[in-house]
């Protein structure tokens, strides 16, 4: 594993403050997001449940109304079926009789024209008046919310009418339900027409009622209480419905209890994963990943000269990965780690379309001058690197001869798979280097075999002319198979003058120019022609 060592300015990138701000954010949300969650999960499922409740008893109460409502009609229809003599002992046992048979109706009277004249409770002696109906419903029934009776005590009844007779029903037979939720719930008969309490199992405040009629709410809150309105016109009635919140404060946080530590847990698992993958998106692969995806890397030209007259002849192109702080990391730093991540033919295709789009004018203007481009044993698995080649040296009109391509010695660890596909470059006119020779696998025995143009002696023997006796071997066998030799990291003219007596024709180092930016090259070169001209 490589490792790449960087040093930045955070301060001075906005990339780098950008991906902060992403890592402060994602731990963040990782932190907060499940906690937050489990609480608003907690209070969620506790208002569900109580609205559930609330809902379910409303819907109980509301059949209970229909209930006896629908009782009330039987039980008219029954005695509106009787033909005897009005308020004979047969029409009195007859009414007192639907008083047991029906659960719900406390009284059954017979009225003729708004009198009175007697009831299932007694046979009256003296006839007493019956107000005029509420209303009339729908289907013809007369309904009272009256507290008129005998017994001169304030007690609001219903009663339902047709016909002669009359069914009296106590309000609070319509909701007599109890409820079964895990908190106190209670409930108001409202009449519609006179906007008043018949009946109701709690106190209830009559602001509420005047609240949720004047808005039309079905549902609202008001000091600490959740209300639901359930109406029926037909009926002439509305049920009000209601519950404390302390209760579900109390289930709230009941059910925190319950979720807090789940959301603790999956909060905890949540960062640990987040680091996991911001480490993983912090690798080097990944920064390199992101560098060629956003095209960062730069291509550099270093002079090839001309040892016996010092004319520029090329250049080798060499890949630099910019960093925050302005430095540059060199491809032995990080192209191992694209050989090894599977990125390295990505960025042989930038280096390609970087150098046509940097020099590709300059090339067909100065049809003698070439650039290398380095190869990984990746880039000769197949032939797309021709099949990349090819249209661009159409499109910009520059020879074949004009790129050279340079290959390491571990390219050929391989030669049945490689051999051919160098062999199609040579055959399309691209001059192939042998790069960094005599620093990887011992090439003596089969470097007559290889299909390659030119033999590059690597910086190491350079620099050690003087002190070992390696170098004239090489060159001396490079001599024997007719192969051109460029010497790489002349920094003296002693080591350009030995080089020169012993046969090598091409250098290339910081005695004649550090490697630069496409501008800067030709700028380079223009000017080392014109003082080679003077």
């Amino acid at each position: 594993m490589f490792c790449i060592n960087i040093n930045r300015k955070a301060g001075d990138d906005v990339k780098t403050r950008h991906r902060v701000r992403l890592i402060t954010g994602m731990l963040t949300l990782a932190v907060l997001l499940p906690v937050l969650f489990s609480i608003w999960l907690a209070h969620h499922q506790a208002e569900k449940r109580f609205l559930n409740e609330l809902n379910s008893y409303t819907d109980r109460t509301l059949r209970r109304t229909i209930q006896v409502e629908e009782q009330a009609k039987i039980a008219l229809w029954e005695i509106n079926r009787f033909r005897g003599e009005a308020c004979g002992p047969e029409h009195l046992k007859t009414m007192r009789r639907l008083t047991f048979s029906f659960r719900h109706v406390q009284e059954v009277m017979f009225i003729r024209n708004r009198t009175l004249l007697c009831s299932s409770l007694e046979n009256r002696e003296e006839d007493r008046l019956w107000p005029r109906p509420d209303r009339i419903n729908a289907e013809g029934y007369a309904v009272w919310f009256t507290e008129n009776n005998d017994l001169n005590f304030y007690h609001y009844m219903v009663a339902l009418g047709i016909g002669s007779h009359v069914v009296v029903m106590d309000p609070m037979s319509f909701i007599d339900v109890i409820p079964f939720g895990s908190w106190p719930i209670d409930v108001a008969l409202i009449g519609l027409n006179q906007n008043r309490v018949i009946a109701s199992s709690a106190r209830f405040d009559e602001r509420v009622w005047q609240r949720a009629r004047q808005s039309n709410l079905s549902t609202f809150e008001h000091q600490g209480n959740v209300y639901l309105i359930r109406r029926q016109p037909d009926s002439g009635f509305a049920l009000v419905v209601w519950a404390s919140r302390l209760p579900l404060e109390k289930a709230s946080r009941d059910q925190l209890l319950l979720w807090l530590p789940l959301g603790v847990v999956i909060s905890a698992l949540a960062v640990v994963l987040t680091l996991r993958l911001l480490r993983r998106i912090q690798s080097p692969r990944y920064r390199l990943l992101d560098a060629i995806n956003a095209s960062e890397l730069r291509v550099f030209y270093q002079p090839i000269v001309n040892l016996s007259n010092g004319r520029v002849v090329g250049a080798e192109a060499l890949v630099r990965w910019p960093q925050p702080d302005g430095s540059m990391l060199t491809p032995d730093i990080f192209i191992p780690l694209a050989e090894q991540t599977g990125l390295i033919t990505r960025i042989t295709r930038q280096v390609v379309e970087s150098v046509f789009r940097d020099l590709g004018d300059y090339l067909h203007v100065h049809p003698d001058m070439h650039i290398s481009i380095n190869l990984a044993p990746e880039d000769l698995a197949s032939d797309h690197l021709l099949d990349m080649l090819t249209p661009l040296l159409a499109r910009w009109e520059v020879e074949p001869h004009q790129i050279a391509l340079e290959i390491t010695e571990r390219s050929f660890a391989d030669p049945k798979v490689t051999s051919p596909v160098i062999e199609r470059l040579r055959a399309a006119g691209h001059a192939v280097y042998i790069d960094d020779f005599g620093t990887g696998y011992s090439s003596l025995s089969y470097l007559q075999d290889l299909p390659i143009d030119i033999l590059k002696i690597d910086k190491s023997f350079v620099d050690a002319l003087e002190y070992k006796q390696v170098t004239p071997h090489i060159i001396e066998m490079a001599k024997s198979l007719k192969l051109k030799m460029v010497a790489e990291g002349v920094e003296t003219e002693s080591q350009a003058d030995w080089l020169r007596q012993h046969g090598v024709q091409f250098g290339q180092g910081w005695l004649y120019s550090k490697a630069l930016p496409a501008g800067e090259y030709i700028a380079w070169f223009t000017q080392q022609n014109t003082t080679l001209l003077t």
